[in-house]
């Protein structure tokens, strides 16, 4: 596993329970804002690690972009549903009132989180 996928996997498992960040949100945090897409590539291979909170994170506007890498049809849906998050056509409803930002939460990045 890269360096970047291990940071990646600390800062989810940072996420409380009913709040959601997104795959931008944790590169901005990551000081590397540009990584999106590899932040999405370190959550698709969480998928199968029950120590790390995947479903709690979601692409920017709110939407389980990720869902399709869950067993199931609704595992991502039900397991924030269970957290108290409503859900409406794929995408978070109140998105903001559910929105963690590692930026503002977690003090400055460094190597070891």
């Amino acid at each position: 596993m890269s360096e970047f996928f291990s940071n990646v996997y600390k800062v989810v498992k940072k996420i409380p329970e009913g709040k959601v960040t997104s795959y931008g949100a944790i590169a901005c945090y990551l000081a590397s804002p540009q990584s999106s897409r590899m932040v999405g590539w370190a959550m698709n291979a969480a998928h199968n690690n029950t120590d790390i909170p995947a479903h709690r994170v979601v692409n920017r506007v709110g939407l389980l972009t990720g869902k399709h890498h869950f067993p199931g049809i609704s595992l991502m849906q039900q397991l924030l549903e269970n957290e108290g998050i409503t859900i409406n056509n794929d995408q978070i409803v109140h998105f903001q009132d559910h929105f963690w930002d590692p930026v503002k939460e977690l003090p400055p990045f460094e190597i070891d989180l």
